[in-house]
């Protein structure tokens, strides 16, 4: 155990009301978890912890975000699940163009699923949309189109864990629900200096015994934003702002100071690397092949382009495949693509086929288009990238503008 030290080595720029036994006391671990199963971390007062982040709020917090201008529980829905590991900033254009298209869960349920995955492409994560579409006509079949309002029916939702069900509820109708996002797992992870990588199980349950513990009965849902703010803004992953934290008093990372060395990194762990080849199939009347991903998996449910084996020859895939020869055009540069697991490599090979394939429908997965009709399909980044590149979808930026809201 990490003894706390009584000094603190930076000065809060907030005046904070330290009040006795708020650091950490004797027989607690270094958590400040509470070992009786009283509920209260010993050695940390919960009301004193969320007045300040409160107070901090008011002053710093960010309050007018789009999902906040109208909080409705869709709205932080959706805003919540475009979210997840991905920035705000990055998120409010995506955010904005899809209410605008989908203002309400009877839109969304009624949607097809290329028309939500188009407006999801380049977001990255992209189960998350299948998911959300897939909620919303359960919604739609179930309750009538009318968000519910209990966690154990929130969290029911398919792409919808304990985190994000507790924030919906919290900030859209003001519940009590504690939550535990990346930026609040940092923040508690250094204020009690909690070890470990919270990937691990024990690791995070800990987290979540000590986010119950302190999310406040009242005003919850300013508070859960204020946390994920602090994250986001002031306890940054590097370059955290410690001499602005409202938390710096009784922070036993910035005491000890260790501040970076938490929260603990993932065990490091080397990527399996894989090679495919991506070929570019276009015939004499200008079309190009796209092929559909399986739903599940890497990359479900978008357009992409026929792979290959890298070992493979791509006229002989056409062959068997298509039914169709093909004359080679062009070996283009290879291309990386990293995943949470693996990394890609990408080697997009250009060919004409010179007759028509015996059969281009498989299952409904392949199919001819034109290029004036690429913009309006959803594609995963990195094959967006390369059609851009490539010059096959020119248009894609000058349409794109035309639905912008």
């Amino acid at each position: 155990m990490i003894a706390a030290k009584p000094a603190i080595h930076q000065t809060a720029a907030y005046p904070v009301d330290v009040e006795p036994g708020i650091l950490e006391s004797p027989g607690t671990d270094a958590a400040g978890s509470d070992r009786t199963g009283s509920g209260q971390p010993q050695g940390l007062n919960a009301a004193s912890f969320a007045r300040r982040v409160l107070a901090w709020f008011d002053r710093h917090g960010r309050q007018d975000l789009p999902w906040q201008r109208d909080p409705s529980p869709y709205r932080v829905w959706v805003s919540e699940i475009m979210l997840q590991q991905t920035q705000v900033t990055t998120v409010i254009p995506y955010f904005e163009r899809f209410m605008s298209r989908f203002p309400t869960i009877g839109d969304l349920a009624r949607a097809k699923v290329d028309e939500v995955m188009a407006l999801w492409a380049g977001l990255g994560y992209y189960a998350r949309a299948r998911n959300l579409h897939q909620a919303a006509r359960l919604l739609w079949d179930r309750h009538g189109g009318c968000f519910p309002l209990t966690l154990p029916e929130v969290h029911e939702l398919p792409g919808v864990g304990r985190s994000t069900a507790g924030a919906i509820l919290s900030l859209a109708c003001g519940q009590s629900h504690p939550i535990l996002d990346g930026n609040v797992k940092r923040v508690l992870s250094r204020h009690r200096l909690i070890d470990g990588w919270p990937g691990q199980a024990q690791v995070l349950a800990r987290l979540w015994a000590l986010a119950e513990a302190l999310t406040p009965a009242e005003r919850a849902g300013a508070y859960n934003q204020a946390m994920m703010d602090l994250g986001a803004t002031l306890c940054t992953r590097n370059r955290p702002s410690c001499d602005r934290c409202p938390l710096a008093t009784d922070c036993l990372a910035l005491a000890q100071r260790e501040v970076m060395a938490y929260p603990r990194p993932r065990p490091p762990r080397a990527l399996p690397r894989r090679a495919v080849q991506f070929l570019l199939l276009h015939n004499q009347q200008g079309e190009w092949l796209l092929e559909r991903r399986p739903p599940s998996g890497i990359w479900g449910g978008l357009w992409s382009l026929p792979e290959c084996a890298a070992d493979e020859q791509p006229a002989d895939w056409c062959r068997s495949h298509l039914g169709s020869t093909a004359i080679l055009v062009e070996n283009l540069p290879s291309r990386r693509h990293a995943f949470s697991h693996f990394e890609l490599e990408m080697r997009p090979v250009r060919l004409l086929l010179t007759t028509e394939p015996a059969t281009v429908a498989d299952g409904n997965r392949r199919a001819w288009h034109r290029p004036e009709d690429l913009p309006d399909l959803g594609f995963p980044a990195p094959v967006l990238r390369l059609l851009h590149d490539l010059g096959v979808l020119e248009a894609r930026t000058k349409r794109a503008r035309q639905v912008t809201p």
